[in-house]
């Protein structure tokens, strides 16, 4: 499974002050908004591009200008807080919803809602703050490849070694974007060192 960490001053700064535990809500949604553009960034530098004509004010010269469409797929409610990094860079970009709820008896997923635009053709990215076990990305991955999408690509800000190795099984072809592989999950599946709960961080909860 291809797997791209991200490799920027900008995000070990920001990483590290996402996981501070004194840091406020209102700094927190600002970091995760930085740090997801730069992912943004990271996880489209390949997106095709055609030639098309255009006009300066001095002469006729040619541009390059996308040539696919981006659907960008958060994980509920976590995944929200990534979002709009992709909606400012790409306008025409589309936004579907995936509901997955984790059970913390059993620490799966629970699925509870999911809305899909149309994917034919178009570079699909899902986005989900925490790779923890891997089972919602999994699931999540399984939802857009039904609903269309070909070749989705799975970007996050922390990672286990165990969420990682669970997709690497299940999703083998899957590009994943990091911006760090963290050390371990704990007995109740929560990454470590981690940054604690993204969603519960990222509306104060």
């Amino acid at each position: 499974m291809p797997l791209h960490i991200l490799d920027h001053p900008l995000a070990g700064h920001f990483l590290a002050h996402l996981r501070d535990r004194t840091t406020k809500p209102v700094t927190f949604r600002a970091l995760a908004h930085q740090l997801s553009l730069l992912l943004a960034i990271e996880a489209t530098r390949d997106l095709p591009t055609l030639e098309k004509p255009i006009e300066t004010p001095m002469e006729a010269t040619t541009g390059r200008v996308l040539a696919q469409p981006l659907v960008v797929v958060p994980i509920l409610r976590a995944g929200l807080g990534m979002v709009q990094p992709f909606v400012d860079l790409f306008p025409d970009v589309s936004v579907g919803y995936i509901g997955l709820e984790r059970d913390h008896e059993t620490a799966r997923a629970r699925s509870y809602y999911h809305k899909l635009p149309p994917m034919a053709g178009a570079r699909t990215l899902i986005v989900d703050p925490m790779l923890a076990t891997g089972g919602s990305a999994s699931q999540a991955i399984d939802l857009v490849i039904q609903a269309g999408a070909i070749a989705p690509r799975l970007i996050c800000i922390v990672a286990s070694p165990e969420g990682v190795e669970a997709l690497r099984k299940t999703h083998p072809d899957t590009h994943v974007y990091v911006a760090a592989v963290d050390r371990a999950l704990d007995a109740r599946k929560y990454i470590l060192p981690g940054l604690g709960d993204f969603g519960d961080r990222l509306y104060g909860t």
